[in-house]
């Protein structure tokens, strides 16, 4: 049996797990972030979680054939530099190098959600098929692009910034600084504002319940909840982000044209009251709605472990 370790490098959490060749992972490991610190701290502590995930594990470093990094920003995967991370404070920063002086063996550096994408092309929703984008709908809205069992990074590393091609212009200030973003509209952070607007808009709404039943919080599953109560204003709301995020994603299928679109992050929960309207809109607007083959349109199978597995096996997309 061949094993590797992934490490998925987070705002607030570094968790690594080891995977064995079959996709599972048998040991998972975790310690805090604690950002802002020095990036080689960071570095350090993604090492140490990753040798007590192999120890863990009954394992030792001889019986792991490589370690895999997903990180948020743009990473060099040729040079194994993280060239730039605004939430982590990275700037060129020589993760490989500083990884290898704790392990002595290869280390692949790639984008989160690459490697996510990447998780699910090899071992969950895109298993089996030639081609996958994978869309994460979080605070924002990440992409990954699969073909061939290749990533997609543009030639600068940079590349499947999907949330970041413009659905609405001059629409309401993306944080990249462009206006009227994909993931301005079809994010969780999206959600979360389009439903304290619409609870403004109607204080007799039951939205307003929710909120005051749950600690005061407006999450992303406050609309939904409300609508399933009959609730207008939420319903509305919902209809609204239905469209955004079937807009977006028939761009992405439009341009693509995958074989398996899947889509992931805590808004998924939904299941199919997220789903089955989103699809019905891109049955309509999709160019290729006449042909006899249609990009699939499902929800992500790996979930949080996406990232870890898709790291584990870098190895083998930059082979």
């Amino acid at each position: 049996m061949k094993y590797y370790v992934g490490i998925d490098l987070g705002g607030t959490n570094i968790v690594a797990g080891v995977v064995d060749e079959n996709y599972n992972i048998i040991n998972k490991a975790s310690v805090k972030t604690n950002r802002p610190r020095p990036e080689k701290e960071i570095a350090d502590d993604m090492a140490k979680v990753a040798l007590q995930a192999i120890q863990e594990a009954n394992l030792t470093v001889d019986d792991v054939e490589w370690i895999g990094i997903g990180t948020p920003g743009i990473a060099n995967s040729k040079e194994g530099i993280i060239e730039y991370s605004c939430n982590l404070g990275f700037d060129n920063t020589p993760m490989v190098k500083y990884i290898q002086e704790h392990i002595n063996k290869p280390v692949y550096v790639e984008n989160d959600a690459n490697a996510a994408a990447y998780g699910e092309y090899v071992a969950g929703a895109g298993k089996g098929h030639s081609s996958l984008v994978c869309i994460t709908l979080g605070t924002g809205v990440g992409g990954g692009v699969v073909t061939d069992g290749k990533i997609l990074t543009g030639f600068n590393f940079a590349g499947a910034e999907l949330g970041h091609m413009v659905i609405e212009v001059d629409g309401v200030q993306c944080s990249c600084g462009r206006k009227g973003c994909f993931e301005a509209y079809s994010s969780a952070t999206g959600l979360i504002r389009m439903t304290k607007e619409a609870m403004e808009k109607d204080k007799k709404s039951s939205m307003w319940d929710l909120v005051r039943e749950r600690n005061n919080k407006v999450s992303a599953r406050i609309s939904y909840d409300a609508m399933r109560m009959g609730d207008k204003s939420a319903t509305e709301v919902v209809d609204k982000f239905t469209k955004y995020l079937a807009s977006g994603l028939t761009n992405v299928i439009n341009i693509f044209q995958p074989e398996v679109l899947c889509i992931g992050g805590g808004v998924c929960n939904e299941g199919d009251a997220l789903l089955n309207p989103v699809k019905e809109l891109i049955a309509k607007e999709v160019y290729t709605k006449n042909s006899p083959k249609n990009t699939d349109v499902v929800i992500a199978k790996l979930g949080n472990d996406a990232g870890i597995i898709g790291a584990a096996f870098l190895g083998r997309a930059n082979g």
